[in-house]
């Protein structure tokens, strides 16, 4: 590599789209306290969606898929529904990705930031219910290796000149 060449990502160390303070993370955090419980909403129809769809399956078999069959039309809106929410969660992560932010659980509400702390890139982590983010991890640890971020150097004031 070539001083004036970027940097090549590697395996072991993504790029983040972009690097947050800790300020800035905790500026989206109204955000995510909105949009957590609505994907959790969605994931939680996804599986009553998947458990009808199963039971149908079970008890019809094959037959389920005639086109004359009493329950076709239910498992097409089922089918639909699906779909429709899948591709809605996925792209509401996927946002949240672009924008360096990771959903690690939507059931208890853990989410990181990509950020530094000590020079290191690194998870800046936060759950639902912390008024702001004021941890961090590694990036190859998790929600129960986190630590509190430093508090920024502050500079004295210059002295008045006189």
């Amino acid at each position: 590599m070539t001083p004036s060449s970027p940097a090549r990502p590697s395996a072991d160390r993504p790029v983040p789209p972009r690097l947050w303070t800790p300020e800035e993370a905790t500026a989206r955090v109204a955000d995510l306290e909105e949009l957590l419980p609505r994907l959790r909403g969605w994931v939680a129809r996804l599986r009553e969606v998947h458990d009808e769809t199963h039971r149908l399956a079970e008890f019809w078999g094959s037959d389920l898929d005639a086109p004359d069959h009493a329950d076709r039309e239910l498992k097409q809106r089922l089918d639909a529904e699906w779909q429709n929410l899948t591709r809605r969660l996925e792209e509401a992560v996927a946002g949240l990705r672009k924008e360096g932010i990771e959903v690690k659980d939507l059931d208890l509400g853990t989410v990181d930031f990509y950020g530094r702390e000590g020079g290191e890139v690194v998870f800046l982590c936060w759950q639902r219910g912390e008024p702001r983010v004021a941890f961090y991890h590694p990036l190859a640890g998790s929600f129960r290796n986190r630590r509190p971020i430093s508090e920024p150097t502050r500079r004295p004031n210059p002295p008045a000149r006189g």
